[in-house]
């Protein structure tokens, strides 16, 4: 992931793409950000793809969360911006599910776990969560879920 990652900024620098490069370059100091939170926590190996896959989910979804407070604001030019960094780290997460796909995955996800009722969504949302890390938005997820168990 991280070779993918570096391959990508080179290729920006390259091609002058200053926009894309300011954006892989956000996405490398978050994941040398929590490099160095992990080497304070005694774990030198750093991230896998795994806690990269997180970091990118998470970065997303405070740009998609941006990006409706601009266009509250009316300000198109950075909603645009913001948009745009979405793109950019949204080709380094793996395929987004479907909402067909999501409602099979928590369906799937409650018989497994043997959920009955909301009180077991903790355990459904784990399984999720460590079975589609960067594939699903976990907070439709969990409308869905509401909706089964409820």
């Amino acid at each position: 992931m991280r070779d993918k990652i570096t391959a990508a900024m080179k290729a920006a620098m390259l091609g002058k793409e200053a926009d894309r490069l300011a954006t892989l370059r956000l996405i490398n100091a978050a994941i040398k950000d929590r490099d160095i939170a992990l080497r304070g926590e005694g774990k030198p190996e750093g991230v896998d793809d795994d806690a990269i896959l997180g970091i990118l989910a998470k970065m997303v979804k405070q740009r998609q969360d941006s990006a409706q407070q601009y266009e509250a604001a009316e300000r198109m030019d950075l909603a645009c911006r913001e948009r745009f960094e979405i793109k950019v780290i949204g080709e380094f997460m793996p395929k987004q599910l479907s909402d067909e796909e999501v409602k099979a995955a928590v369906q799937k996800a409650v018989t497994s776990v043997g959920a009955e009722s909301i009180r077991d969504m903790g355990r459904v949302m784990g399984v999720l969560k460590s079975n589609y890390a960067g594939q699903m938005d976990f907070g439709k997820a969990g409308g869905t879920l509401k909706q089964l168990l409820g």
